[in-house]
């Protein structure tokens, strides 16, 4: 595990894209199939570009596993970002799927727990590395990190599979976020330790 630079870009955005790609929230967030991958790629790029502000976005050597964490009083976009992204995404995918994400982030933001603790915001891991347990092997090395710092930790599951593997680490689900698709996206909590 390593922190990210600027450098590690494309392959952090290549790995999230694919990591993302089939995600029962936000592959359909991105209907086009054929334009997906493209689509989607703006918005992870924007994510991962911001989150390099703190030093917590942590990868394996080559970004085959990501982890986008955002620490205590931090922002995933700053202020800026927030007020462009709107037309980011309509740019790169149309007015109706800006219109959606925007939605789908307002009902994660309003979830979100006032409580200090590490977000992680993205984890994800490259298709060509999926089922060799490096995305559970960061995952648990970034959250030592953080228990060595005595804070809690925060996440959303997007993907029901996934909750077995972060209640196995310690998360326990808090609440559940149904989307106007009628999706549904459980928020989990991991105290300090």
């Amino acid at each position: 595990m390593r922190v990210a630079t600027a450098s590690d870009i494309e392959p952090i955005v290549s790995t999230l894209t694919t990591a993302f790609f089939d995600d029962p929230l936000w592959g359909p967030a991105f209907p086009d199939e054929r334009h997906r991958a493209e689509q989607a790629a703006a918005l992870w790029r924007l994510c991962a570009s911001s989150a390099l502000r703190y030093p917590w976005t942590l990868i394996t050597d080559r970004a085959e596993a990501v982890a986008v964490w955002i620490p205590p009083g931090g922002t995933e976009l700053t202020e800026q970002e927030e007020d462009g992204l709107d037309e980011l995404l309509t740019s790169a995918a149309g007015s109706d799927v800006a219109h959606a994400v925007l939605g789908i982030f307002d009902q994660l933001d309003a979830a979100h727990p006032h409580e200090p603790c590490f977000y992680l915001s993205l984890l994800g891991v490259h298709d060509d590395h999926r089922g060799q347990g490096i995305g559970m092997g960061l995952l648990a090395d970034s959250l030592a990190l953080i228990d060595a710092l005595g804070e809690p930790a925060y996440l959303e599951s997007s993907n029901p599979a996934n909750n077995a593997r972060y209640e196995r680490v310690g998360f326990v689900a808090r609440d559940r976020i149904t989307t106007p698709t009628g999706h549904v996206v459980t928020t989990m909590w991991r105290p300090a330790r």
